[in-house]
């Protein structure tokens, strides 16, 4: 009698495990799903407010090129054309940011510096462990108590 209680409960033991596997799994599949999402998201936002930046700045830049071409020719005085220059180049980039390759050409570079620039990518002291958090919660924490 004791055998097949025991049997029983290795089988549920044994079906309990593969549950919380299956279960752990599929949390794991939806925090990554969700954090990709928000990554995307967060995305957006930063494209969107580019795009909006660009309406203003190409207004801004618009006013201020007739206005310092218009005080270049009454004044005589090319120097009124140098902020021209900069203000041109800050455009550039916003219009590509917003409407351009750049993403594509930012992610295109992320990917060369994973694929072979790692060495770049690893923590000062190599990566975060349980044992070095916990020493320092150790070391900060007013109200340790040792077992």
């Amino acid at each position: 009698m004791g055998f097949i209680f025991s049997k029983s409960m290795n089988e549920n033991l044994k079906r309990q495990q593969e549950f919380m596997l299956m279960n752990s799994r599929l949390q794991l599949e939806r925090q990554l799903l969700m954090q990709s999402q928000m990554r995307e998201r967060q995305m957006a936002m930063q494209i969107a407010w580019t795009r909006e930046f660009l309406k203003y700045f190409g207004a801004f830049f618009g006013l201020a090129a007739v206005g310092l071409t218009a005080g270049a020719i009454k004044n005589k005085k090319p120097g009124l054309f140098l902020p021209i220059v900069p203000l041109s180049f800050v455009l550039a980039y916003q219009y590509d940011m917003g409407y351009g390759t750049l993403l594509q050409r930012m992610k295109g570079e992320a990917e060369n510096i994973l694929d072979t620039e790692n060495t770049l990518l690893e923590m000062p002291k190599g990566a975060l462990t349980f044992e070095s958090l916990e020493k320092a919660r150790r070391a900060q924490s007013k109200f340790f108590i040792e077992k």
